[in-house]
């Protein structure tokens, strides 16, 4: 399965691709930045954000895209600019019908670090360890979207599995009141 990591933001909006699954080796594909200009217009960075994105789904065709959920801040515009940039990932992801996924901060760094409260550096050092890599990738809004790729891909990968096995057992179930008229 590949994953497209998404740390939304509107000067750096990090992206990364894993591939992987449960039990299974990761590799990254790549990591990066959509970028755009502290001095645009909020349309113009909005578009960017989109733009780039965009891209990066051309370019890389993920399985699933996961997504960092907006958490309250002090600043509010930071927060304002951040939840934007999310809902621009959503959207792009909905319009090619591919799975979105939002994991908050503390789930993201529970699952890669052990500890919900880890900082950067700690996020960083374990996905490049994870990935067998010579450091995080950077900037660290790549590592980031990383991180949320390996997240979805170690969570996402084991919830989806058990949805599933919930249906299955809810089929049977109900396969067999109507075998004994129940």
């Amino acid at each position: 399965m590949r994953v497209l990591g998404i740390d939304p933001g509107l000067t750096r909006c990090g992206v990364g691709v894993v591939d992987g699954a449960v039990g299974r080796t990761l590799t990254l594909v790549a990591a990066g930045a959509v970028r755009t200009p502290a001095d645009e217009e909020l349309p113009a960075r909005l578009l960017g954000v989109e733009q780039g994105i965009e891209q990066w789904l051309d370019d890389y065709r993920p399985d699933a895209v996961a997504v960092e959920r907006v958490f309250a801040q002090h600043n509010v515009r930071t927060v304002m600019g951040t939840a934007q940039a999310g809902a621009i990932a959503v959207v792009c992801a909905a319009r090619r019908g591919l799975p979105v996924a939002l994991h908050t901060p503390s789930e993201v760094k529970a699952a890669i670090t052990g500890s919900g409260r880890a900082d950067k550096a700690q996020v960083g050092a374990m996905v490049a360890r994870i990935l067998r890599l010579d450091g995080p990738p950077r900037p660290a809004d790549a590592a980031d979207a990383v991180a949320l790729a390996i997240c979805h891909l170690w969570r996402g990968s084991a919830q989806a599995h058990l949805a599933r096995a919930r249906q299955e057992f809810a089929r049977r179930i109900e396969t067999a009141r109507q075998a004994h008229g129940l």
